[in-house]
């Protein structure tokens, strides 16, 4: 399903007619529309010029549009609009829906299309992209032995505080328990710093974010089921 740039646009201002697609589910239209706004200005810029200095100037503006939306994905908060809502629901499918074809992904033709895709694309893969950070969390632990053996001390210390606390029921005794809890912390603590298990940690986190943002930022808005326009 198609439509024109805003067929209604004698009556309806393009600003509402966008956030009615908004409204309505229609977000791959507008990223469509942004892609075939960008193309239909770079020809119409090139055919009135001449070929030399038409390429220069793609160029150049290619060159300030990929800066631009960098900076603009960067600045972008990706989980804006991500809830808990959408880690329960089904996840998509990885081949179809996350990867997709070649003709899935394309630059974005400016900031505020590259923003649209992130908050949007994070919404509607965040199950995927959680399974990759568990996935490269996995890889980091493999690579740093150490920082395995942290890990699983520190889900020991805390089993056997666990254990300890219900055999011999120390709710009983607050300010023992307490006094425990705050040691198996430090001890916590300790083992994270000394066995580099933070940085396992961290690299996951970057290297996730990182397939994050490129993904979300290149891979177009694909339909998806329509929710019922808001009321105004």
């Amino acid at each position: 399903m198609a439509f024109a740039a805003n067929p209604l646009s004698v009556s309806v201002p393009d600003a509402e007619f966008e956030s009615w697609l908004r409204d309505s589910g229609y977000l791959e239209l507008i990223d469509q529309h942004s892609s075939s706004s960008a193309a239909a200005t770079t020809v119409s810029a090139t055919s009135t010029s001449d070929t030399a200095a038409a390429a220069a100037t793609d160029f150049d503006h290619a060159s300030l549009t990929a800066v631009s939306v960098l900076l603009s994905v960067f600045s972008t908060n990706p989980f804006s609009k991500l809830t808990a809502a959408d880690f329960s629901a089904p996840t998509p499918s990885w081949t179809s829906a996350f990867i997709g074809d070649c003709g899935s992904y394309s630059f974005p033709s400016g900031s505020h299309q590259a923003r649209l895709r992130v908050t949007e694309n994070v919404k509607r893969y965040a199950r995927n992209y959680a399974t990759l950070f568990i996935v490269f969390f996995a890889c980091s632990l493999y690579q740093m032995p150490l920082a395995l053996v942290g890990l699983i001390s520190c889900l020991a210390v805390w089993d056997m505080f666990k254990f300890s606390n219900e055999r011999w029921g120390w709710e009983r005794y607050p300010v023992l328990r307490q006094v425990l809890v705050r040691t198996a912390q430090c001890a916590t603590a300790v083992i994270l710093i000394i066995l580099n298990v933070q940085k396992a940690l961290l690299c996951a986190v970057a290297v996730s974010y990182a397939v994050t943002i490129l993904h979300a930022t290149f891979r177009k808005l694909a339909p998806t089921s329509r929710q019922p326009p808001k009321k105004r």
